[in-house]
C-alpha cells in the first residue's frame, strides 16, 4: 500500500475547451486511456460522512484500490492493488474507518477518457490530466469535463504558474469538487444545488498556518462549489452561500492578519470585496422578494399594488441574479480563485512569519478573544447607535461566529454549541434589522407603479413599526452574549 500526500490542482471548463488547454500546454510524453471506476460506501453513507472517498479503478487490466480524504490541493491518499472488483476493507485507513462487520456496496461509478501529459518545468515533474465522460448512478447521469494538475516532484509554485499559463488558452474554473463528491450529489438527486459549508475538523497539534489553510480551503470550496451551480442555473440559495464564503474568507483573512499578511494578502482581499460587493443587490433582493410574498400571504386586507410591487421585486431579483451569473463566468472570478488558491496553499507568508508553524491553540484563544472584546464593546451603544452602526455591530458578530465555528473542534463540543447558539439568536435579530435598513433603498431604485409605490410605503412602514421591538431583542441578545461564559477559556 502507497500512502502519499496527493497535491493536485483542478479545473472544471467546457469539453470542446479541452483541446485548447492541451494544445497550449509544454510538451512532455503524452498517452491515453480509458478509466473506468466505481466507487463504494456503506449502506448509511460512513465514508461520505467521514469526508472520504473509496473507489476501484481499472485501467488496462489493472486494478487500484484508493482511499482519499480532504480538500483543497493537498489530499491524503492510499493506493492498495487489488485482484477483484470490490475493494479490500481490511487495510487502512478502511479498517479503521468501517465498523466490524459492515458491507460495502457500489454507490456510482465514473467513466471518462483520459489524455495525459508528463510535463518537466525545471525541477517539477507535473501531470496534466484531461477528463471527459460521465458519472453514473443508477438512472441518473451527469457528465464530466475536468483540467487535472498533479504535482509528482518539485516545486507548488511551478504548478501554479503553469496553471496560470493553461488558463489563459482557455476558460478553466477552479474547483474542489473530486468525482466521488459529484457521484454522491448525483445519487442524492440533487447534483446542482446550493452548498453550505461543511464543518472543520483541525487536527490534534494543528499549527496556526494549518488552521488557516483548513478554513480557507472550506471557504474556497463554497465559493467555487455554489458559482458553479450559479453559472448553471442561477438561485437564490446558491447567491447566499456564495456571499457566505466570501464572508467567511474575508473574515478569516482579518482574524489570522498578523500570520498571513504578505505582500499578496491586500490584492486578494481586495478581490473579495469586489466579489462581495458584487452579489449584494442580488441577495438583498432576494430577501426582499421572499418578505414581500410573506407580506401578501400574511396581511388582510392586503394592501392594493402588492401584487405588482411583488412582480417588480422578483423582476429586479432575476435580472440581479443574471448579473452575478456574469460575474462567476468571468475571468475576473476565474483569476481571483486562483490567485486566492495559490497564496493560501504556497504564500509567502507560509515561509515569512514565524507564528505560521505555532501550534493553533493559544493563537485561537487570543483571535477569539479579540473579536468577542470588540463585538461586546460596539454593542455599549445598541440602543442608541445609527442603522449603520448595527451594521457594523453584525459585522462584528459575523466575524465572530465564523472564527468559532472555524475554531470550534479545538473544544468541548457542548460548550461551543451553547456560545454559539446564543451568537445566533444574536444574528437574527441584527439580520432582520439590516433587512429594515436596506429595504426603503431597494424600493427607491426600483421602476413602481403609483399602486406598487403605495404597497412599498405601506409596507416599509409595517417594518419601521417592528423596528423598536427587534433593537429591543438584539440589545438583550448582546447582554446574554456578554453573560455566556467563552467557550475557549480556561
Amino acid at each position: 500500500m502507497s500512502t502519499d500526500s496527493e497535491i493536485e490542482l483542478k479545473f472544471v471548463c467546457a469539453p470542446e475547451d479541452l483541446g485548447a488547454v492541451l494544445a497550449s500546454a509544454p510538451e512532455g510524453d503524452d498517452d491515453s486511456r480509458e478509466l473506468i471506476s466505481v466507487y463504494f460506501d456503506t449502506a448509511d453513507q460512513v465514508l461520505q460522512k467521514a469526508g472520504v472517498s473509496l473507489r476501484v479503478r481499472e485501467s488496462n487490466g489493472h486494478r487500484v484500490q484508493t482511499v482519499k480524504r480532504g480538500e483543497g490541493v493537498f489530499r491524503e491518499e492510499h493506493e492498495t492493488p487489488v485482484a477483484g472488483h470490490a475493494p479490500n476493507p481490511q487495510v487502512e485507513p478502511l479498517k479503521a474507518l468501517l465498523p466490524e462487520g459492515t458491507s460495502l456496496k457500489p454507490a456510482f461509478n465514473v467513466h471518462v477518457t483520459r489524455r495525459q501529459r508528463l510535463i518537466r518545468l525545471g525541477d517539477a515533474e507535473i501531470e496534466l490530466s484531461l477528463d471527459q465522460g460521465e458519472v453514473k448512478g443508477g438512472r441518473r447521469s451527469s457528465p464530466i469535463s475536468e483540467v487535472e494538475l498533479e504535482l509528482k516532484a518539485g516545486s507548488l509554485k511551478v504548478m501554479f504558474e503553469l496553471a496560470r499559463e493553461l488558463s489563459r488558452a482557455a476558460p478553466l474554473y477552479v474547483s474542489f469538487e473530486g468525482k466521488a463528491a459529484r457521484g454522491q450529489a448525483l445519487i442524492a438527486g440533487a447534483p446542482l444545488q446550493a452548498r453550505k459549508s461543511a464543518k472543520i475538523d483541525l487536527p490534534e497539534g494543528a499549527t496556526v498556518a494549518a488552521a488557516f489553510q483548513a478554513n480557507a480551503r472550506s471557504a474556497l470550496s463554497q465559493i467555487t462549489v455554489n458559482a458553479e451551480v450559479m453559472r448553471a442555473a442561477p438561485q437564490p440559495e446558491a447567491i447566499h452561500q456564495l456571499r457566505v464564503g466570501v464572508r467567511r474568507l474575508r473574515s478569516l483573512i482579518a482574524t489570522f492578519s498578523s500570520v498571513v499578511g504578505d505582500a499578496s494578502m491586500a490584492g486578494v482581499k481586495s478581490e473579495l470585496r469586489w466579489l462581495a460587493d458584487d452579489s449584494n443587490r442580488a441577495r438583498n433582493l432576494d430577501v426582499l422578494a421572499e418578505a414581500v410574498e410573506t407580506a401578501a400571504n400574511q396581511l388582510d386586507p392586503c394592501p392594493a399594488g402588492l401584487k405588482a410591487l411583488s412582480d417588480a421585486v422578483a423582476s429586479a431579483a432575476r435580472r440581479a441574479r443574471t448579473h452575478v451569473r456574469q460575474t462567476v463566468s468571468s475571468e475576473r472570478f476565474r483569476t481571483l480563485m486562483l490567485e486566492a488558491t495559490a497564496w493560501v496553499e504556497d504564500g509567502d507568508w507560509l515561509a515569512a512569519s514565524p507564528a505560521a508553524t505555532d501550534p493553533v491553540a493559544a493563537y485561537a484563544r487570543r483571535a477569539l478573544a479579540k473579536r468577542r472584546r470588540k463585538l461586546l464593546k460596539l454593542g455599549r451603544t445598541f440602543e442608541e447607535a445609527s442603522d449603520a452602526g448595527r451594521h457594523h455591530v453584525r459585522i462584528e458578530a459575523k466575524k465572530l461566529r465564523y472564527a468559532a465555528e472555524g475554531l470550534a473542534s479545538l473544544y468541548p463540543q457542548k460548550r461551543v454549541s451553547r456560545f454559539v447558539r446564543r451568537l445566533e439568536a444574536l444574528q437574527d435579530e441584527l439580520g432582520e434589522l439590516n433587512d429594515i435598513a436596506t429595504a426603503d433603498g431597494l424600493f427607491v431604485g426600483l421602476p413602481l407603479t403609483p399602486e406598487a409605490a403605495f404597497a412599498a410605503g405601506e409596507l416599509a412602514g409595517l417594518k419601521r413599526a417592528a423596528k423598536p421591538a427587534l433593537v429591543a431583542h438584539a440589545a438583550k441578545a448582546l447582554k446574554r452574549l456578554g453573560k455566556a461564559k467563552p467557550f475557549w477559556a480556561r
